[in-house]
């Protein structure tokens, strides 16, 4: 009878190091440059959130950049509409997801069809209809739909016009695809018509998903636990459990412990666990919603810092900002910056400045301050870009 291994020992500074490795953060042009380096960032990454906020560019293009310096927003555009390298979908957000990974999805569509959608329930049948019939004619943005009756919102966050609701809808059940976004402007299309199928994928099976969620996981975080595989999505934690005990049992996945992780359980595979050394004059500043950030209790632990997203908080209580970027220097989150885009004088304004971490010391601090200037200089560069 095989024995689970006795688990590996972690400092936080080594599992840094194989997070920014798996985040591809340690080197500067890890995917290359245009529309196939950003369907090789997505593939790897397994998804890029999208969000509407727009104080600076918005986060899907943010954390492509991120990794691929000559990033233009033409490159996604041409990924999604023209070679259909990636789509949307929801993964524990709205995100664009590889198109090589569509068959993962499928169930989701699937039920949403057969049980409906809590957040669009107030569909009608008739609202539909009547976009399923003008898709058919071609694609559509709610720009082209312009006789409907205005109603009430059922939340702060959502449409007014009934047929934006239906075509909600028509998205989450896989009828319709988003074929194209100018801004947050959204083209649908017909899923089969965007794609040229003529029927779907064949969907994955439950054991295919659970192993598609562990394998993603490991790609892109290194170092895993159940609640950073599965963030957002205790359903599928069971499964997932079951499957890294039995990689393990065949010596597949190796248990880690990270300092101070306390009896949170993380296992990686054994060539994830080679040393990756960052280079100490690399500066990334990051999306709030970056892979590398969105998981705050995982960043607090691995990384020292617990980034707070102050968007929605009254301006008296606020303490990094707005919209504060963290910013990674080597291995370290030095920084927070709360920035804002002023894009008809053509400036990017410094809102606050915070020092966190290996920043608040003084020692060298005018070479780390000189080093995240140089990188703010580009990252002006990209943000008011064409």
């Amino acid at each position: 009878m095989s024995r689970t291994p006795k688990p590996l020992p972690l400092t936080t500074t080594q599992a840094r190091q194989i997070w920014l490795h798996a985040q591809r953060l340690d080197e500067r042009t890890p995917f290359g440059e245009g529309a196939h380096a950003v369907a090789d960032a997505v593939a790897h990454l397994g998804y890029v959130q999208i969000d509407t906020i727009n104080v600076i560019e918005r986060c899907h293009h943010h954390i492509l950049f991120s990794r691929i310096p000559s990033y233009r927003r033409a490159d996604l555009r041409h990924a999604q509409n023209i070679d259909k390298s990636v789509f949307e979908y929801w993964t524990h957000a709205l995100s664009y997801v590889p198109a090589n990974d569509f068959r993962f999805f499928l169930p989701a569509m699937r039920e949403h069809r057969r049980e409906g959608h809590k957040w669009f329930a107030s569909v009608k049948p008739a609202d539909t209809r009547k976009v399923m019939r003008l898709l058919r004619a071609g694609p559509l943005t709610i720009r082209d739909i312009d006789d409907d009756v205005l109603v009430e919102k059922e939340h702060l966050w959502q449409s007014r016009k009934p047929s934006k609701r239906a075509l909600q809808l028509a998205f989450y059940t896989g009828a319709v695809t988003i074929s194209e976004r100018q801004g947050m402007l959204k083209t649908y299309e017909l899923m089969a018509r965007h794609f040229g199928w003529d029927k779907l994928p064949k969907p994955a099976s439950a054991k295919e998903i659970a192993a598609y969620l562990l394998d993603r996981a490991l790609r892109s975080q290194g170092v895993v636990s159940l609640d950073s595989i599965c963030h957002l999505d205790a359903p599928s934690k069971k499964p997932v459990a079951r499957l890294i005990a039995s990689r393990v049992r065949r010596g597949e996945l190796v248990p880690v412990t990270i300092e101070g992780a306390g009896k949170q359980e993380h296992w990686a595979s054994p060539a994830a666990l080679e040393p990756h050394e960052v280079s100490p004059d690399l500066v990334h500043i990051l999306s709030p919603f970056d892979p590398l950030i969105i998981q705050r209790k995982r960043t607090n632990l691995i990384f020292g810092y617990n980034h707070l997203f102050e968007a929605y908080v009254p301006k008296a209580k606020r303490k990094l900002g707005y919209f504060a970027l963290p910013v990674l220097v080597g291995d370290e989150i030095v920084a927070a910056l709360d920035l804002k885009t002023d894009r008809q004088a053509k400036k990017l304004l410094m809102q606050k400045w915070t020092w966190v971490g290996q920043g608040k010391k003084t020692a060298g601090r005018k070479e780390l301050k000189r080093k995240v200037e140089e990188e703010l200089h580009r990252f002006e560069q990209f943000q008011l870009a064409d």
